[in-house]
């Protein structure tokens, strides 16, 4: 057992320490929109280039007006408001139509989708039908319970082009008003970030890509290069799965910081957390079982057994363990420094890994046993979701 305790933390303490160097050598380089100097219009040899801005939207009434009344006050001159009421059964296409009439310029136009075609989800269709109406030489897409301030599209504009970026993602302020919430998410950003390391996205060597349903903002030439939304028609995962296929094909990404430039209410506690990401789990492991059982036991390892191993390794074999702890920690803390996430809920570090472990394997059962997915009231076949893999 003493042998064991040497090796499992030795390893959890080089897994642990080499990412938190990497991101504190990595992380400054990730620029933050909400900063003075990005205070300012964008710059193009053709003047202000115009932005058209998608919003899906199912069953959305609770939160479409609040969204789509902020993406009516921006201050940027030349863009257009797409909102897409995908089937909804509740008043979201009523309330999209009365904000529509009240907004300026009518900016804001509404489309309504009574059916879905066969092959594809309702969220990919209703941004690609958005698509084909859409005038802009950039297209935004966000999600319907996103908040925007005034000057987020103009900031995030201004550095996309002072950078030549293809593709720009906008990170989200997560608001959160629960201790499940600050508990769930602080462990959902940081593995985010020890998968999907944000300052390798512009780094054209690396495979590191990003998405974000809140903020993805790409060049209309880009999109259509890569495939447009057809390319992901299945694509439970679309956000990701843009910046993946954008990546790929050689166009220059880039993701930065804003403050509070853009925020979301994500989850209400600890399983709305659970709930939202039930669907997403399996879909992240390509719907393969055996890969499920594999990530179970290496979130387990990753993140319960430093805890674990601290308290019944002895002597010196618990400094390999202290070490992995120590990492962590300082990822909390620079999650603290960067978005104001207390870093105390670190204590509850191992709750929030057997949720996420327990999330993953709901995701599979709930799968499989379904045979698909059911997402907004609507069922999507697994055997569908596997051919349309990106």
């Amino acid at each position: 057992m003493h042998y064991f305790h040497w090796i499992a933390g030795t390893i959890l303490a080089l897994v642990w320490f080499s990412r938190i160097l990497d991101a504190a050598l990595g992380m400054p380089s990730v620029a933050d929109i909400s900063r003075p100097e990005w205070d300012r219009n964008p710059v193009t040899d053709s003047g202000r280039p115009r932005v058209s801005i998608i919003v899906p939207a199912r069953n959305e009434e609770e939160s479409i007006e609040a969204s789509l009344r902020a993406l009516l006050a921006l201050d940027y001159d030349d863009y257009e408001v797409i909102a897409v009421n995908d089937r909804s059964t509740d008043r979201t296409g009523e309330i999209m139509e009365r904000v529509s009439k009240t907004g300026p310029e009518a900016r804001l136009r509404v489309i309504h989708h009574r059916e879905l075609p066969a092959g594809w989800l309702g969220k990919t269709h209703a941004m690609w039908t958005a698509t084909s109406e859409a005038t802009g030489d950039w297209l935004l897409f966000t999600d319907a319970d996103v908040l925007f301030k005034a000057d987020s599209l103009r900031r995030a504009m201004a550095y996309a082009e002072a950078e030549r970026a293809d593709h720009l993602v906008l990170l989200p302020r997560m608001i959160m008003k629960r201790p499940g919430e600050f508990m769930m998410i602080a462990f959902f950003q940081m593995m985010f970030v020890f998968g999907h390391r944000p300052w390798k996205v512009a780094d054209p060597a690396s495979q590191d890509h990003m998405g974000v349903g809140a903020f993805n903002l790409i060049r209309r030439s880009a999109y259509e290069a890569v495939g447009t939304y057809a390319a992901l028609r299945m694509e439970v995962l679309d956000d990701m799965k843009l910046g993946k296929i954008v990546k790929n094909a050689g166009f220059a990404q880039r993701n930065v910081f804003g403050a509070d430039l853009i925020s979301i209410r994500w989850a209400h506690g600890a399983m709305g957390v659970v709930n939202n990401l039930t669907k997403n789990f399996f879909a992240v492991l390509s719907f393969q079982w055996w890969r499920t059982l594999i990530s179970a036991f290496g979130l387990l390892f990753l993140n319960l057994m430093p805890f674990v191993g601290v308290l019944l390794a002895h002597g010196w074999a618990r400094l390999p363990y202290g070490i992995a702890l120590f990492s962590m920690f300082a990822i909390y803390v620079g999650m603290w420094l960067r978005s104001g996430m207390p870093p105390y809920y670190f204590l509850l570090h191992p709750v929030s890994t057997a949720l996420f472990t327990y999330i993953l394997m709901r995701s599979m059962f709930h799968t499989l046993w379904n045979d698909g997915i059911v997402w907004r009231g609507t069922k999507y076949p697994l055997e569908e979701l596997r051919k349309g893999i990106v």
